[in-house]
């Protein structure tokens, strides 16, 4: 009899995880032969090849290993041995703060009133870094149109057509996301929000939601017409330069990731690049969006040799190595710092700033001391 492919299924525990690391837990199989199988495109991720090891799966996901290609321990005994069941949580250690004060910014729903056209701009970076101790979103301002958040890391901004399309009603047993946390969080639980632009997963920084879809609308003319300001904090390698990138962007490059190239899907985008500070083989920059595609700023700071600190994904050329981060960085260190739009009902300007989360916060003191 023919043997049959190997099939698991994403755990909550496997929520975030790499690709390797799924299969190594549940499999029992080392980091090489875990990479091999990927690498040779012997894995399925949802009845889609996944050739990126570091591809970050989300939980309820089914994995399919090709028959023949591994051969699987017991699941319940490679998770305990490779997790450590019964095991102590490992404790976490707090980061010093930016600014080297203590400070509190604790999550709160109550909205905070935002700068508008009557107030000055802060568009210095610099003077705005501060660290920010909030593990959980906050509201950052809120009314009968709009709610703008302050999004943390790990946070998915709404589910996607994929998972819509797989899961249906299982959906309510993946982690929730923003847009599904935000309508009790203003007492509005059978109102859902509309998710006008997103952050990924382990980016942070401002978004805004539609109380309506026909708020929902007029925003995303907005953004469709780069009326809506977007910049962005990021940490990255090597030695950048200032200046505008422009490529056309497509879902796969050649290697299984998006990037630039062309095609029948290409998508023209547009990132204008500041450099703000230089260190010992870093530097932080302020990105500023001229176009918002799908992890646009990853791509092009990383096509330019300058990926971001923790980048796992865009940190290649096509088919190359990856290149080194001695950062330490454990996720990818990009903050939406600032969010620019026109109030659709009300027509008032308005801009929200917010400072960077702890981690981004504490790596770059680090970068700055060892400069």
């Amino acid at each position: 009899m023919p043997v049959p492919p190997i099939v698991v299924t994403a755990d909550r525990r496997d929520n975030g995880q790499t690709l390797a690391a799924v299969l190594k837990a549940h499999l029992g199989l080392s980091w090489s032969q875990a990479k091999r199988a990927i690498d040779r495109r012997h894995v399925r991720v949802g009845g889609q090849i996944v050739a990126d090891a570091a591809f970050r799966v989300k939980a309820g996901k089914r994995i399919t290993v090709a028959a023949g290609v591994v051969e699987a321990r017991s699941a319940v005994g490679a998770r305990s041995a490779e997790r450590g069941v019964g095991s102590e949580k490992p404790k976490t250690k707090k980061t010093p703060p930016f600014s080297g004060e203590a400070q509190s910014s604790e999550p709160s729903a109550a909205p905070r009133k935002p700068k508008t056209k009557s107030q000055p701009r802060n568009t210095d970076f610099n003077s705005a870094l501060r660290t920010s101790h909030s593990a959980l979103f906050e509201i950052l301002f809120s009314d009968d149109a709009v709610v703008v958040v302050n999004k943390p890391a790990g946070v998915t901004t709404v589910r996607s057509a994929e998972d819509r399309e797989e899961f249906g009603d299982g959906q309510r047993f993946l982690p929730k996301t923003l847009a599904d946390q935000l309508p009790p969080a203003l007492g509005a639980p059978d109102k859902p929000v509309v998710a006008v632009h997103r952050l990924d997963r382990d980016t942070t920084g401002v978004l805004v939601f539609a109380r309506t879809k026909l708020v929902g609308q007029k925003l995303m003319v907005q953004f469709r017409r780069h009326t809506a300001d977007r910049r962005y904090l990021a940490l990255v390698r090597g030695e950048p330069k200032s200046g505008r990138i422009e490529s056309t962007l497509v879902p796969d490059r050649g290697d299984g990731r998006r990037g630039s190239g062309t095609g029948d899907e290409e998508r023209k985008a547009v990132t204008h690049v500041k450099v703000l500070e230089r260190f010992a083989g870093f530097a932080l920059v302020e990105c500023r969006l001229e176009t918002g595609r799908t992890h646009q700023v990853r791509i092009h700071l990383g096509e330019a040799g300058n990926p971001l600190c923790g980048e796992t994904v865009y940190d290649r050329p096509v088919n190359g190595q990856p290149l080194p981060d001695g950062s330490g960085a454990a996720r990818p260190m990009l903050h939406a710092a600032e969010l620019g739009f026109t109030h659709p009902t009300s027509g008032e300007r308005m801009t929200f700033a917010v400072p960077p989360p702890a981690d981004f916060a504490a790596l770059l003191a680090k970068l700055r001391v060892a400069s």
